[in-house]
């Protein structure tokens, strides 16, 4: 089997693609490249993607592709009522990053709470050798015990999410489009979410119904010196709006690890805006996590070639 995968260097330099190489004869394309990737595919018969659009043109310039697999959770590069049609199989890789994104989501918030960033920042300019006494703290940190976390989505990051929360003591509200069931936190509308949270955390997934579900209306709905943060996918934001509500002070603080356009451009108009914290879509990078992710990939493929095909969308 000839096998293509796209953007491998995304993996990192410390994990190797072993388990691919014991399936067949592996292409590597180290960026993601629409135009390498045609290239390259051509006569193969499986293609590992991230970012690369998967759709009719594709699938016309490289017949011989039978088997999609997704480097990711969400699967929206690929038209995948088309490769249904084709006979093309789609597999995704679920899960994988539960454990990661959930941290991230409270490393950001204690962050913001705790003004971590400022602290370090301090101490490694020197003020803390300068201080006449043992401590000193011009920025004023929080509890999050006893706040109010709202959390849009309850798939299996939400649920890990609010489990956390609840070992810190905040008090857990759910705002889900499908209600759940034997939920053990309070679940209520988006706009009751909105108005009873201190901090407002997204983990649901972006399409036509939630694209900038967080915008001026919303924002406007949510609690005075509020705490918005997003792990899930930037289009969810109304950007422009975001920064009107940092910088009037609307909301107290951001925390964000994506943004509507990937790399970040410099006219983004979050960059550099008042008490937004913004990291380069790294949440779901830890090494035991990437190293979860390609295992898991390379079993969908071995369970695709062996006949009986896994976690297929």
């Amino acid at each position: 089997m000839k096998i293509v995968i796209d953007n491998a260097a995304f993996s990192g330099d410390d994990i190797d693609f072993d388990d691919f190489k014991a399936l067949g004869e592996v292409a590597y394309i180290n960026e993601p490249s629409r135009e390498k990737l045609f290239c390259t595919a051509r006569g193969c018969d499986a293609i590992i993607v991230n970012k690369v659009i998967i759709d009719r043109a594709f699938l016309d310039a490289c017949p011989t592709i039978k088997y999609v697999g997704v480097f990711a959770t969400g699967y929206n590069v690929v038209d995948t009522a088309l490769c249904r049609e084709r006979g093309v199989t789609v597999c995704n890789v679920p899960g994988y990053s539960t454990n990661a994104v959930a941290q991230h989501v409270f490393a950001l918030i204690l962050s913001i709470y705790g003004q971590i960033p400022k602290y370090v920042a301090s101490v490694e300019a020197g003020d803390w050798t300068r201080s006449r006494t043992f401590c000193y703290f011009p920025w004023r940190t929080y509890e999050i015990a006893g706040k109010t976390l709202g959390i849009l989505g309850y798939g299996n990051i939400g649920k890990a999410v609010a489990e956390i929360a609840k070992a810190f003591g905040m008090n857990v509200v759910i705002s889900t489009r499908t209600p759940p069931q034997n939920c053990p936190y309070e679940t209520v509308t988006f706009v009751e979410m909105l108005a009873k949270s201190d901090i407002v955390t997204l983990h649901c997934p972006l399409n036509p119904s939630t694209e900038k579900i967080i915008d001026g209306r919303a924002i406007s709905l949510m609690k005075d010196g509020a705490v918005l943060i997003n792990t899930a996918r930037g289009g969810l934001i109304d950007e422009e709006a975001l920064r009107g509500a940092l910088e009037s002070g609307k909301l107290s603080a951001a925390g964000l690890d994506v943004v509507s356009e990937e790399p970040m451009k410099p006219s983004n108009p979050l960059l550099g805006a008042k008490n937004c914290f913004i990291t380069p879509h790294v949440a779901w990078t830890p090494l035991e996590t990437r190293k979860r992710l390609l295992k898991i990939a390379a079993q969908n493929l071995k369970a695709f070639i062996e006949g009986h095909p896994q976690n297929v969308v």
